[in-house]
Protein backbone atom coordinates (compact mmCIF):
# COMPACT_ATOMS: atom_id res chain seq x y z
CA UNK A 1 0.00 0.00 0.00
CA UNK A 2 2.71 2.43 -1.13
CA UNK A 3 -0.40 5.31 -1.91
CA UNK A 4 -1.25 7.49 1.32
CA UNK A 5 -3.69 10.46 2.36
CA UNK A 6 -1.75 13.26 1.26
CA UNK A 7 -2.40 15.07 4.41
CA UNK A 8 -4.02 15.22 7.59
CA UNK A 9 -6.60 17.02 7.11
CA UNK A 10 -7.89 14.50 3.95
CA UNK A 11 -7.26 11.66 6.11
CA UNK A 12 -9.62 12.61 8.93
CA UNK A 13 -12.16 13.85 6.59
CA UNK A 14 -12.20 10.51 4.88
CA UNK A 15 -12.64 8.80 8.26
CA UNK A 16 -15.23 11.14 8.90
CA UNK A 17 -17.08 10.11 6.20
CA UNK A 18 -16.80 6.35 7.28
CA UNK A 19 -17.99 7.29 10.29
CA UNK A 20 -20.99 9.60 9.27
CA UNK A 21 -23.91 7.67 7.72
CA UNK A 22 -27.71 6.82 8.91
CA UNK A 23 -26.59 6.08 12.17
CA UNK A 24 -26.19 10.15 12.77
CA UNK A 25 -28.93 10.78 9.99
CA UNK A 26 -31.89 8.31 11.69
CA UNK A 27 -30.33 6.73 14.37
CA UNK A 28 -29.28 9.47 17.21
CA UNK A 29 -31.63 11.60 16.76
CA UNK A 30 -34.25 9.06 17.87
CA UNK A 31 -32.12 8.05 20.88
CA UNK A 32 -31.64 11.62 21.82
CA UNK A 33 -35.16 12.55 21.98
CA UNK A 34 -35.96 9.20 23.31
CA UNK A 35 -33.33 9.71 26.28
CA UNK A 36 -32.30 13.75 26.06
CA UNK A 37 -29.47 15.23 27.88
CA UNK A 38 -28.77 12.08 29.81
CA UNK A 39 -28.04 10.11 26.78
CA UNK A 40 -25.93 12.37 25.59
CA UNK A 41 -24.02 13.01 28.25
CA UNK A 42 -22.95 9.40 28.48
CA UNK A 43 -22.91 9.33 24.32
CA UNK A 44 -20.53 11.94 24.59
CA UNK A 45 -18.36 10.42 27.33
CA UNK A 46 -18.40 6.64 25.79
CA UNK A 47 -17.53 8.59 21.57
CA UNK A 48 -14.44 10.27 23.88
CA UNK A 49 -13.39 6.80 25.25
CA UNK A 50 -13.72 4.87 21.62
CA UNK A 51 -12.02 7.67 19.69
CA UNK A 52 -9.16 7.79 22.25
CA UNK A 53 -8.60 3.89 22.43
CA UNK A 54 -11.41 2.13 19.68
CA UNK A 55 -10.20 4.44 17.11
CA UNK A 56 -6.36 4.93 17.85
CA UNK A 57 -5.85 1.16 18.12
CA UNK A 58 -7.45 0.54 14.11
CA UNK A 59 -5.49 3.35 12.86
CA UNK A 60 -2.05 2.18 13.90
CA UNK A 61 -3.04 -1.47 13.57
CA UNK A 62 -3.81 -0.19 9.67
CA UNK A 63 -0.66 1.66 9.51
CA UNK A 64 1.57 -1.09 10.90
CA UNK A 65 0.49 -3.87 8.97
CA UNK A 66 -0.10 -1.70 5.93
CA UNK A 67 -1.96 -4.97 4.28
CA UNK A 68 -5.68 -4.00 5.28
CA UNK A 69 -8.23 -6.10 7.31
CA UNK A 70 -6.71 -9.87 6.51
CA UNK A 71 -3.50 -8.50 6.57
CA UNK A 72 -3.88 -6.60 9.97
CA UNK A 73 -5.00 -10.26 11.61
CA UNK A 74 -2.05 -11.95 10.24
CA UNK A 75 0.20 -9.72 11.25
CA UNK A 76 -1.37 -9.37 14.55
CA UNK A 77 -1.48 -13.13 14.96
CA UNK A 78 2.64 -13.52 13.41
CA UNK A 79 3.77 -10.97 15.81
CA UNK A 80 3.27 -13.39 18.85
CA UNK A 81 3.38 -16.36 16.90
CA UNK A 82 0.14 -17.16 17.44
CA UNK A 83 -2.04 -19.96 15.36
CA UNK A 84 -1.24 -19.81 11.73
CA UNK A 85 -4.14 -21.07 10.24
CA UNK A 86 -6.57 -18.55 12.20
CA UNK A 87 -4.39 -15.52 11.55
CA UNK A 88 -4.56 -16.43 7.54
CA UNK A 89 -8.90 -16.72 8.36
CA UNK A 90 -10.01 -14.80 11.15
CA UNK A 91 -10.05 -11.22 9.26
CA UNK A 92 -12.46 -12.70 6.89
CA UNK A 93 -15.61 -12.57 9.81
CA UNK A 94 -15.13 -8.55 10.31
CA UNK A 95 -14.25 -8.31 6.03
CA UNK A 96 -17.78 -9.99 5.06
CA UNK A 97 -19.51 -8.25 7.82
CA UNK A 98 -18.38 -4.72 6.24
CA UNK A 99 -19.27 -6.29 2.93
CA UNK A 100 -22.76 -7.14 3.63
CA UNK A 101 -23.68 -4.25 5.13
CA UNK A 102 -23.04 -2.62 2.07
CA UNK A 103 -25.19 -4.53 -0.10
CA UNK A 104 -28.14 -3.83 2.16
CA UNK A 105 -27.17 -0.17 2.84
CA UNK A 106 -26.81 0.32 -1.30
CA UNK A 107 -30.77 0.06 -1.33
CA UNK A 108 -31.41 2.71 1.28
CA UNK A 109 -28.65 5.02 -0.76
CA UNK A 110 -30.60 4.11 -3.54
CA UNK A 111 -33.67 5.63 -1.85
CA UNK A 112 -32.31 8.67 -0.76
CA UNK A 113 -30.83 9.39 -4.26
CA UNK A 114 -34.76 8.92 -5.46
CA UNK A 115 -35.63 11.29 -3.04
CA UNK A 116 -33.23 14.03 -3.90
CA UNK A 117 -33.96 13.22 -8.40
CA UNK A 118 -38.06 13.58 -6.74
CA UNK A 119 -37.01 16.53 -5.11
CA UNK A 120 -35.27 18.72 -7.95
CA UNK A 121 -37.87 17.82 -10.22
CA UNK A 122 -40.82 18.89 -7.60
CA UNK A 123 -42.81 15.35 -7.09
CA UNK A 124 -42.03 15.01 -3.78
CA UNK A 125 -43.66 18.25 -2.75
CA UNK A 126 -46.75 17.51 -4.67
CA UNK A 127 -47.72 14.05 -3.65
CA UNK A 128 -49.00 11.81 -0.55
CA UNK A 129 -45.31 11.68 0.61
CA UNK A 130 -46.90 8.06 2.30
CA UNK A 131 -48.04 6.78 -0.82
CA UNK A 132 -44.94 8.11 -2.22
CA UNK A 133 -42.87 6.22 -0.35
CA UNK A 134 -44.70 3.12 -0.89
CA UNK A 135 -44.76 3.85 -4.50
CA UNK A 136 -41.13 1.84 -4.35
CA UNK A 137 -40.31 0.73 -0.79
CA UNK A 138 -43.02 -1.98 -1.04
CA UNK A 139 -42.26 -2.48 -4.54
CA UNK A 140 -39.72 -4.76 -6.11
CA UNK A 141 -37.00 -3.83 -8.10
CA UNK A 142 -38.68 -0.21 -8.07
CA UNK A 143 -35.03 1.68 -7.88
CA UNK A 144 -32.85 0.30 -10.36
CA UNK A 145 -31.51 3.04 -11.76
CA UNK A 146 -30.62 4.91 -9.02
CA UNK A 147 -29.43 1.61 -7.30
CA UNK A 148 -26.78 1.20 -10.32
CA UNK A 149 -26.01 4.79 -10.31
CA UNK A 150 -25.00 4.87 -6.54
CA UNK A 151 -22.90 1.79 -6.62
CA UNK A 152 -21.10 2.97 -9.44
CA UNK A 153 -20.38 6.83 -7.97
CA UNK A 154 -18.98 4.52 -4.98
CA UNK A 155 -17.01 2.49 -6.96
CA UNK A 156 -15.23 5.60 -9.02
CA UNK A 157 -14.36 7.31 -5.64
CA UNK A 158 -12.14 4.13 -4.81
CA UNK A 159 -10.75 4.12 -8.41
CA UNK A 160 -7.20 5.49 -6.94
CA UNK A 161 -7.28 4.15 -3.30
CA UNK A 162 -6.64 6.96 -0.93
CA UNK A 163 -5.95 9.69 -3.72
CA UNK A 164 -9.99 9.24 -5.02
CA UNK A 165 -11.00 8.82 -1.20
CA UNK A 166 -9.13 12.09 -0.04
CA UNK A 167 -10.15 13.85 -2.64
CA UNK A 168 -13.99 12.70 -2.79
CA UNK A 169 -14.52 13.37 0.88
CA UNK A 170 -12.77 17.43 1.13
CA UNK A 171 -15.56 18.01 -1.23
CA UNK A 172 -18.61 16.04 0.30
CA UNK A 173 -17.98 15.69 4.08
CA UNK A 174 -17.34 19.97 4.05
CA UNK A 175 -21.00 19.69 1.79
CA UNK A 176 -22.48 17.85 3.97
CA UNK A 177 -21.71 19.77 7.59
CA UNK A 178 -22.60 23.33 5.33
CA UNK A 179 -26.08 21.54 3.85
CA UNK A 180 -27.13 20.68 7.50
CA UNK A 181 -25.95 23.23 8.74
CA UNK A 182 -28.50 25.67 6.31
CA UNK A 183 -31.06 23.16 7.49
CA UNK A 184 -30.87 23.37 10.94
CA UNK A 185 -31.09 27.58 10.70
CA UNK A 186 -34.08 27.13 8.41
CA UNK A 187 -35.91 24.94 11.45
CA UNK A 188 -34.62 27.10 13.88
CA UNK A 189 -36.82 29.89 12.35
CA UNK A 190 -39.62 28.04 12.50
CA UNK A 191 -42.42 28.96 15.31
CA UNK A 192 -42.35 26.88 18.18
CA UNK A 193 -38.77 25.28 16.87
CA UNK A 194 -37.14 26.13 20.48
CA UNK A 195 -39.62 23.69 22.15
CA UNK A 196 -38.13 21.29 20.13
CA UNK A 197 -34.56 21.97 21.48
CA UNK A 198 -36.01 22.20 24.44
CA UNK A 199 -37.23 18.90 24.84
CA UNK A 200 -34.63 16.96 22.86
CA UNK A 201 -32.43 18.29 25.75
CA UNK A 202 -34.17 17.94 28.94
CA UNK A 203 -32.68 16.43 31.88
CA UNK A 204 -35.30 13.75 32.44
CA UNK A 205 -34.06 11.71 35.42
CA UNK A 206 -36.13 8.69 34.71
CA UNK A 207 -33.89 8.08 31.57
CA UNK A 208 -30.97 7.43 34.01
CA UNK A 209 -31.28 3.60 33.50
CA UNK A 210 -28.90 0.63 31.91
CA UNK A 211 -31.27 0.85 29.00
CA UNK A 212 -30.22 4.89 28.10
CA UNK A 213 -26.72 4.01 28.82
CA UNK A 214 -26.95 0.37 26.48
CA UNK A 215 -28.31 2.95 23.98
CA UNK A 216 -25.33 5.54 24.08
CA UNK A 217 -22.83 2.94 24.27
CA UNK A 218 -23.80 1.15 21.22
CA UNK A 219 -24.84 4.01 19.18
CA UNK A 220 -21.32 5.48 20.05
CA UNK A 221 -19.19 2.38 19.22
CA UNK A 222 -20.96 1.42 15.89
CA UNK A 223 -21.42 5.37 14.81
CA UNK A 224 -17.37 5.38 14.73
CA UNK A 225 -17.02 2.66 12.62
CA UNK A 226 -15.45 0.52 14.73
CA UNK A 227 -16.21 -2.77 12.77
CA UNK A 228 -12.61 -4.84 12.91
CA UNK A 229 -12.20 -3.74 9.03
CA UNK A 230 -13.30 -0.42 7.76
CA UNK A 231 -11.18 1.86 10.08
CA UNK A 232 -7.91 -0.33 9.67
CA UNK A 233 -7.88 -0.21 6.00
CA UNK A 234 -8.16 4.11 6.61
CA UNK A 235 -5.34 3.38 9.00
CA UNK A 236 -3.28 1.54 5.86
CA UNK A 237 -3.36 5.20 4.41
CA UNK A 238 -1.92 6.92 6.63
CA UNK A 239 1.67 8.60 6.58
CA UNK A 240 4.13 7.82 9.53
CA UNK A 241 4.45 11.91 10.54
CA UNK A 242 0.34 12.29 11.38
CA UNK A 243 -0.57 12.18 14.79
CA UNK A 244 -2.54 9.29 15.34
CA UNK A 245 -4.59 10.00 18.78
CA UNK A 246 -5.04 13.04 18.10
CA UNK A 247 -6.48 12.76 14.66
CA UNK A 248 -8.91 9.45 16.43
CA UNK A 249 -10.51 12.72 18.71
CA UNK A 250 -11.01 14.91 15.90
CA UNK A 251 -12.62 12.03 14.03
CA UNK A 252 -14.58 11.82 17.15
CA UNK A 253 -15.57 15.13 17.39
CA UNK A 254 -16.98 16.20 14.03
CA UNK A 255 -18.78 12.58 13.53
CA UNK A 256 -20.60 13.84 17.21
CA UNK A 257 -20.87 17.07 14.99
CA UNK A 258 -22.37 15.30 12.83
CA UNK A 259 -25.27 13.40 14.57
CA UNK A 260 -26.05 16.96 16.81
CA UNK A 261 -26.50 18.87 12.97
CA UNK A 262 -28.82 16.15 12.42
CA UNK A 263 -31.06 16.27 15.30
CA UNK A 264 -30.81 19.73 15.34
CA UNK A 265 -32.75 19.42 11.93
CA UNK A 266 -34.93 16.83 12.59
CA UNK A 267 -36.71 17.01 16.33
CA UNK A 268 -37.44 20.36 16.56
CA UNK A 269 -38.92 19.89 13.03
CA UNK A 270 -41.27 16.89 14.03
CA UNK A 271 -42.34 19.40 17.57
CA UNK A 272 -43.11 21.95 15.58
CA UNK A 273 -45.63 19.67 13.55
CA UNK A 274 -46.75 17.87 16.48
CA UNK A 275 -45.00 14.66 14.72
CA UNK A 276 -44.70 10.93 16.29
CA UNK A 277 -40.70 11.40 17.02
CA UNK A 278 -39.56 7.95 14.65
CA UNK A 279 -36.52 7.17 13.52
CA UNK A 280 -35.33 5.18 10.52
CA UNK A 281 -36.60 5.33 7.17
CA UNK A 282 -40.11 6.84 8.30
CA UNK A 283 -38.31 9.94 9.57
CA UNK A 284 -36.26 10.13 6.62
CA UNK A 285 -38.86 9.41 3.96
CA UNK A 286 -42.15 10.08 5.04
CA UNK A 287 -41.80 12.43 8.58
CA UNK A 288 -39.21 15.21 6.91
CA UNK A 289 -40.81 15.31 2.97
CA UNK A 290 -44.17 16.16 4.79
CA UNK A 291 -42.42 19.02 7.08
CA UNK A 292 -40.60 20.90 3.73
CA UNK A 293 -44.07 20.35 2.12
CA UNK A 294 -45.36 22.93 4.33
CA UNK A 295 -42.60 25.42 5.02
CA UNK A 296 -41.20 28.60 2.27
CA UNK A 297 -38.47 27.07 0.20
CA UNK A 298 -39.28 23.90 1.17
CA UNK A 299 -38.35 22.12 -2.18
CA UNK A 300 -34.86 23.69 -1.80
CA UNK A 301 -34.61 22.35 1.48
CA UNK A 302 -35.41 18.72 0.39
CA UNK A 303 -32.72 19.23 -2.43
CA UNK A 304 -30.26 20.28 0.56
CA UNK A 305 -31.44 17.45 2.70
CA UNK A 306 -31.32 14.63 0.44
CA UNK A 307 -28.16 16.11 -1.65
CA UNK A 308 -26.43 16.07 1.99
CA UNK A 309 -27.67 12.33 2.97
CA UNK A 310 -26.41 10.80 -0.74
CA UNK A 311 -22.29 12.58 0.53
CA UNK A 312 -23.05 10.65 3.67
CA UNK A 313 -24.43 7.49 2.09
CA UNK A 314 -21.51 7.21 -0.70
CA UNK A 315 -18.55 8.32 1.70
CA UNK A 316 -19.89 5.37 3.86
CA UNK A 317 -20.21 3.05 1.18
CA UNK A 318 -16.78 3.94 -0.35
CA UNK A 319 -15.21 2.69 2.64
CA UNK A 320 -17.35 -0.60 2.81
CA UNK A 321 -15.72 -1.38 -0.65
CA UNK A 322 -12.48 -0.44 0.28
CA UNK A 323 -11.33 -2.50 3.13
CA UNK A 324 -12.80 -5.83 0.30
CA UNK A 325 -11.07 -4.74 -2.06
CA UNK A 326 -7.59 -3.39 -0.27
CA UNK A 327 -7.62 -6.24 1.73
CA UNK A 328 -7.57 -9.08 -0.66
CA UNK A 329 -5.18 -7.30 -3.23
CA UNK A 330 -2.78 -7.68 -0.42
CA UNK A 331 -3.15 -10.50 -0.01
CA UNK A 332 -3.52 -11.71 -3.56
CA UNK A 333 -0.98 -9.64 -5.38
CA UNK A 334 -1.89 -10.33 -9.40
CA UNK A 335 -5.27 -9.18 -8.98
CA UNK A 336 -5.82 -5.59 -10.50
CA UNK A 337 -7.65 -2.89 -8.68
CA UNK A 338 -9.71 -2.04 -11.69
CA UNK A 339 -11.07 -5.91 -11.64
CA UNK A 340 -11.60 -6.10 -8.01
CA UNK A 341 -13.54 -2.82 -7.76
CA UNK A 342 -15.91 -4.12 -10.88
CA UNK A 343 -16.43 -7.53 -9.12
CA UNK A 344 -17.57 -6.05 -5.86
CA UNK A 345 -19.70 -3.62 -7.44
CA UNK A 346 -21.17 -6.59 -9.58
CA UNK A 347 -21.77 -8.57 -6.69
CA UNK A 348 -23.30 -5.91 -4.54
CA UNK A 349 -25.83 -5.21 -7.18
CA UNK A 350 -26.70 -8.61 -7.52
CA UNK A 351 -27.37 -9.26 -4.11
CA UNK A 352 -28.63 -6.12 -3.41
CA UNK A 353 -30.97 -5.98 -6.69
CA UNK A 354 -33.52 -8.51 -5.06
CA UNK A 355 -34.03 -6.99 -1.56
CA UNK A 356 -34.91 -3.15 -3.13
CA UNK A 357 -38.34 -3.58 -0.96
CA UNK A 358 -38.13 -1.86 2.11
CA UNK A 359 -39.29 -5.20 4.87
CA UNK A 360 -36.47 -7.06 2.57
CA UNK A 361 -33.32 -4.90 3.27
CA UNK A 362 -34.88 -4.27 6.67
CA UNK A 363 -34.47 -7.63 7.93
CA UNK A 364 -31.45 -8.66 6.15
CA UNK A 365 -29.74 -5.06 7.38
CA UNK A 366 -30.86 -6.27 11.21
CA UNK A 367 -29.74 -9.75 10.85
CA UNK A 368 -26.01 -8.52 9.79
CA UNK A 369 -25.64 -5.54 12.40
CA UNK A 370 -27.28 -8.26 15.07
CA UNK A 371 -24.93 -11.13 14.43
CA UNK A 372 -21.86 -10.32 12.10
CA UNK A 373 -21.26 -6.63 12.49
CA UNK A 374 -20.89 -6.89 16.76
CA UNK A 375 -18.92 -10.62 16.23
CA UNK A 376 -16.25 -8.44 13.84
CA UNK A 377 -15.81 -5.69 16.01
CA UNK A 378 -15.11 -8.03 18.57
CA UNK A 379 -12.82 -9.53 17.14
CA UNK A 380 -11.39 -6.98 16.06
CA UNK A 381 -11.05 -5.30 19.93
CA UNK A 382 -9.39 -8.53 21.32
CA UNK A 383 -6.70 -9.16 18.23
CA UNK A 384 -5.55 -5.76 18.72
CA UNK A 385 -5.39 -6.03 22.71
CA UNK A 386 -4.86 -9.34 23.44
CA UNK A 387 -3.16 -11.21 20.13
CA UNK A 388 -1.15 -8.13 18.94
CA UNK A 389 2.35 -7.50 20.64
CA UNK A 390 1.83 -4.76 23.44
CA UNK A 391 5.34 -2.62 22.01
CA UNK A 392 4.65 -2.92 18.58
CA UNK A 393 0.73 -1.02 19.00
CA UNK A 394 2.49 1.54 21.81
CA UNK A 395 5.38 2.39 19.37
CA UNK A 396 3.05 2.82 16.23
CA UNK A 397 0.00 5.15 18.00
CA UNK A 398 3.76 6.62 19.83
CA UNK A 399 5.17 7.36 16.56
CA UNK A 400 4.67 11.23 15.72
CA UNK A 401 2.68 11.80 18.87
CA UNK A 402 2.87 14.60 20.66
CA UNK A 403 1.67 13.27 23.42
CA UNK A 404 3.01 9.78 23.82
CA UNK A 405 0.65 6.71 25.27
CA UNK A 406 2.08 4.69 28.14
CA UNK A 407 0.61 1.17 29.32
CA UNK A 408 -2.55 3.19 31.29
CA UNK A 409 -4.32 3.78 27.67
CA UNK A 410 -3.04 -0.53 26.58
CA UNK A 411 -4.90 -1.59 29.63
CA UNK A 412 -7.46 1.42 29.17
CA UNK A 413 -7.75 -0.42 25.53
CA UNK A 414 -7.46 -4.21 27.21
CA UNK A 415 -9.46 -4.09 30.31
CA UNK A 416 -12.70 -1.45 29.46
CA UNK A 417 -12.50 -1.29 25.79
CA UNK A 418 -12.46 -4.46 25.23
CA UNK A 419 -15.08 -5.92 27.75
CA UNK A 420 -17.65 -3.30 26.13
CA UNK A 421 -16.63 -4.24 23.37
CA UNK A 422 -17.82 -8.01 24.23
CA UNK A 423 -20.71 -6.41 26.25
CA UNK A 424 -22.26 -4.76 23.15
CA UNK A 425 -21.80 -8.15 20.90
CA UNK A 426 -23.35 -10.50 24.01
CA UNK A 427 -26.28 -7.41 23.91
CA UNK A 428 -26.74 -7.57 20.38
CA UNK A 429 -26.97 -11.57 19.99
CA UNK A 430 -28.82 -12.03 23.41
CA UNK A 431 -31.44 -9.45 23.22
CA UNK A 432 -31.35 -9.32 18.92
CA UNK A 433 -30.50 -5.43 19.01
CA UNK A 434 -29.46 -3.62 16.50
CA UNK A 435 -27.68 -0.75 17.21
Amino acid sequence: MDKKFSSKVGFVLTAVGSAVGMANIWGFPYKLQDGGLIFLIFYIFFVGLFSYVGLTSEFAVGRLSQAGTLGAYQYSFDSTNKNKTISKLIGFIPLTGIFLIAIGYSVIVAYVFKALIDSITGEIMTTDVSSWFASFANTERSVIPFHLIIIIVAILTCIGGASTMEKSNKVMMPAFFVLFLLLGIRILLLPGAIDGYKYMLRFDTSKLNLNTIAAAMGQAFFSLSLTGSAMVTVGSYIKKDIDIVDSSKQTGLYDTIAALLASCVMIPALSVFNMQQVGGPSLLFISLPTILQNIKFGRIFSIFLYLAVIFAGISSLQNMFEPVVASLLSRYKKLSRNFMLILVGILTFAFSVNMETIDKVGHYMDIVSIYIIPIGASIGAVTWFYILKKDLLLDEVNLSAKKKQTSKWYNIGRFVYVPIAVILTLLALIFKISF
